[in-house]
């Protein structure tokens, strides 16, 4: 009786079902990047509050849920891929998944959107270079830094003019600095042995990130997270630039659950009642309060179980091409450049069609011409590792009886996320 009432309550666990390519991953991954454009077009191209920031009493909105959505999936697949994979490759293969699409959409910026968006304002190219041009921006920003926002003045100039609400080129690239830094805590753990032999280290650590937030978002049901959390200084970290501590703990938070799922997965059961009581509570939490106490590690648990539950036909999404990343890093931008075309006078509807015509064309370019091309690096030879499964320190031996590790597969930037098998 207790037998078939577990069997009924389960359909496994998420170490059975969440492998390889038999999950909706990439499917979730283009929701968040699409969800974070649609969020930003009402802001971006009309200066209004963002989708569900009134449902959630101004706790979040949709933009800034899916980036939480985001690191949760990358804390699970960057710590499998820091399990698999020796220092050296790991780092290789996580620098090329994220910089030179960055790279790549930076030069887009500074060198085909910005003169022609100077050009729009001011009829010539007189004065477009030169102090806080185009090439400032790429030196300011290579690392994922984001030190320099404007490009030669023209995002100020619109924004003066009453074309954008926003004085970034793309402001969207804010996450990637710690979505790096969270790639190193994972190498670091790896490499002191904490993944192969003291997981619950992990857990640890996400139990005090826990505690940080939860302290302070207990003390007021409507609390808005990082945006109103004073942990310490901001501070200069080279070459990330200026890092918020509150930014570390809330999205290391999300990315820690994601960690602590992946290491306990043969432990965390797929149950549909249970994917129901979290859906809910995540929905009650971002209208009631409270979504940084119990909502966001319900939506952790709600990721995975529709990566796991939702229809075979959704598992095909992404899983050749994940345009998910250069609709993350270009959307922002695409938006930015149609509000000071004066494109946004055709109303919404439109414009955010027109935003993700244009959006889609360059992540697919993106894909095909840069991050797949680079990707096609990641086994590589580096020193003395040889292939990508070599071992070194932090690397788990596969376990006999898990079967054959999953064929390598096109990873997704984290934005936050990356491969299935990394």
């Amino acid at each position: 009786m207790h037998r078939g009432s577990a069997l009924r309550w389960s359909h496994g666990t998420v170490a059975e079902l969440l492998t390889g390519r038999h999950n909706s991953l990439g499917l979730l991954r283009l929701v968040l990047a699409s969800a974070v454009v649609v969020s930003h077009a009402r802001i971006l191209g009309y200066g209004g509050k963002e989708y569900l920031h009134s449902f959630s009493g101004g706790q979040t909105d949709l933009g800034k849920l899916s980036v939480y959505g985001f690191f949760v999936l990358s804390g699970i697949l960057v710590t499998r891929s820091g399990m698999r994979l020796s220092l050296g490759r790991f780092l290789w293969h996580r620098i090329l998944r994220i910089l030179p699409g960055f790279w790549v959409c930076l030069a887009v910026t500074a060198f085909a959107v910005a003169p022609l968006l100077y050009w729009r304002l001011h009829s010539t190219l007189d004065g477009f270079g030169g102090a806080h041009g185009p090439l400032d921006y790429l030196t300011s920003n290579w690392a994922v830094a984001t030190a320099q926002f404007d490009i030669s003045g023209i995002m100020a100039d619109g924004r003066s003019a009453g074309l954008v609400h926003n004085g970034a080129f793309n402001g969207a690239l804010w996450s990637l600095r710690y979505e790096f830094l969270c790639y190193l805590a994972v190498a670091t753990l790896a490499v002191v042995g904490v993944l192969a032999r003291a997981r619950r280290a992990v857990v640890l650590i996400t139990v005090v990130l826990g505690w940080l937030v939860i302290g302070q978002a207990s003390t007021k049901a409507f609390w808005t997270g990082p945006y109103a959390a004073d942990i310490l200084p901001t501070f200069q970290l080279p070459p990330f630039g200026q890092i918020n501590p509150a930014f570390l703990v809330y999205l290391g938070f999300a990315f820690a659950l994601g960690a602590v799922i992946e290491l306990y997965k043969e432990r965390v059961p797929v149950s549909d009642p249970l994917g129901v009581a979290a859906l809910a509570v995540l929905l009650g939490s971002l209208h009631y309060g409270y979504l940084f106490v119990v909502g966001i590690p319900a939506f952790a648990y709600v990721l995975v179980w529709l990566a796991i539950r939702l229809p075979a036909a959704f598992r095909r999404v992404g899983a050749k091409h994940d345009y998910s990343y250069g609709i993350y890093i270009y959307g922002f931008l695409v938006q930015q450049a149609l509000a000071l075309l004066g494109y946004t006078r055709w109303g919404l509807p439109a414009y955010l069609a027109l935003t993700f015509a244009f959006t889609l064309l360059l992540a697919v370019t993106s894909w095909h011409l840069v991050e797949r091309q680079a990707m096609r690096l990641k086994d590589l030879r580096i020193g003395k590792g040889g292939n990508g499964g070599s071992g070194g320190p932090g690397r788990i031996p596969r376990q006999a009886g898990n079967g054959a590790e999953p064929a390598p597969q096109q990873a997704t930037g984290a934005y936050a996320g990356t491969s299935q098998t990394a």
